[in-house]
């Protein structure tokens, strides 16, 4: 009797122990945050800058044991936002892409290095557009420099291309400068290796997509079009006054940025990358090796056209689809996300298995990013200043 009361008392310390254990995120520092914690300052960081929502997962051992969301989907309804409902991922989607591009390297489809017009059978511009602007590349008839443009450069951003063709001043497409030359954020660069891929294996995106991603991942929220499904919950986009965005359902799909899907779906993505699940971990350690350091004081606006050592102790650079950064803890592989109402960010460091990825429908989010960062995993690393992630009780300052 003496031997099952004491028996018992063990399981229940144990019990008790695993639970308080669950309750709890580990940080990069080794220090941890109970989950009541998390709830009560991620609610009041929110408050205070006037988030209207915000989906948060936390990552330890590689799977995600803190994943919860707050807020509204809608400010006006006060209809809850949910880790299920739909979020648009802006350049969130890029990361994914680039998984996808990195399955077809390992399958012998297609060669980082090879420029991709060479996998063609006639010049790009000589192709009939069918989409309302992403796959017309006249503009390429009298550009000589488009054909030296890899899958490499395009995922490291380095292709020549602008971010999109209606920055330019007279909004035609062009190549800059020297293809591999310079790091230059583009989602162009992405959207021509999309086009490309397409051509070459006569199907689209969105299918390859869901053959090589979405669904052996099981994310049955994901797409990189607008579904019907999705019109039963999902997110509004609002300004930093609280109002409403209108949202937008007729994108074609472009790899860069109209990816839609939720909080679960995303981490499901997450887990996998940091798994090695749907790459082999020397494809994986290939997408976060770094192809060309980074100087820019900001990423974009008039500084992204300055240079700075502000990151220098960081080796911030651009790997194949994710910005890297290299810290005490290894490497930090990150992707954020930024469109109208949405601002969005996630932050890998594979060698100590933890992660964090957040989404907001709010244009304040940045603003409290900082903060989070170090409040979820300890992550002190980030270059906020470079993206722009002014503490909203530091703007204006």
């Amino acid at each position: 009797m003496c031997i099952r009361k004491a028996g018992a008392l063990l399981f229940c310390c144990m019990v008790l122990h695993f639970t308080m254990y669950a309750q709890t995120v580990k940080r990069l520092d080794k220090s941890s945050i109970s989950f009541a914690a998390l709830d009560d300052s991620i609610q009041s960081l929110m408050k205070a800058a006037n988030v209207q929502g915000l989906a948060i997962s936390v990552f330890n051992h590689n799977q995600p044991i803190y994943k919860k969301a707050f807020g509204y989907k809608r400010f006006d309804t006060k209809e809850p936002l949910k880790t299920s409902t739909n979020i648009y991922g802006a350049s969130l989607s890029k990361a994914v892409f680039a998984v996808l591009v990195m399955q077809l390297v390992e399958e012998g489809i297609i060669d980082l290095d090879k420029p991709l017009q060479d996998y063609l059978p006639k010049p790009i511009y000589e192709y009939t557009p069918s989409k309302k602007w992403h796959d017309d590349y006249s503009d390429l008839r009298n550009d000589t420099l488009y054909r030296k443009i890899t899958a490499r450069m395009c995922l490291d951003h380095t292709s020549g291309f602008p971010n999109w063709r209606w920055y330019e001043p007279d909004q035609k497409l062009r190549v800059n400068f020297t293809p591999g030359l310079k790091y230059s954020y583009s989602g162009e660069g992405l959207v021509y290796l999309q086009v490309v891929l397409e051509y070459m294996l006569g199907k689209t995106l969105e299918t390859m997509m869901q053959e090589k991603l979405f669904v052996p991942l099981g994310m049955k929220h994901s797409s990189y079009t607008w579904q019907p499904e999705f019109e039963s919950d999902y997110a509004i986009g609002h300004t930093t006054t609280g109002e409403l965005y209108e949202k937008d359902k007729d994108n074609e799909a472009r790899s860069a940025s109209t990816l839609e899907t939720t909080a679960d779906d995303y981490a499901l993505f997450v887990e996998a990358v940091l798994k090695s699940s749907l790459l082999k971990p020397a494809t994986t350690k290939e997408m976060f090796t770094p192809q060309i350091r980074i100087r820019t004081v900001q990423q974009f606006g008039p500084l992204e056209l300055r240079d700075s050592t502000l990151n220098d102790a960081i080796e911030l650079s651009y790997g194949l689809g994710w910005v890297l950064l290299q810290s005490p803890y290894g490497t930090g592989a990150f992707k954020e996300g930024h469109g109208d109402g949405f601002q969005h960010y996630c932050i890998l460091f594979p060698e100590k298995r933890i992660a964090v990825v957040m989404m907001s429908n709010s244009d304040n989010a940045e603003g409290i990013f900082k903060q989070l960062l170090e409040l979820t995993i300890a992550d002190t690393f980030t270059p906020w200043y470079w993206e722009n992630y002014i503490p909203y009780n530091e703007r204006g300052n």
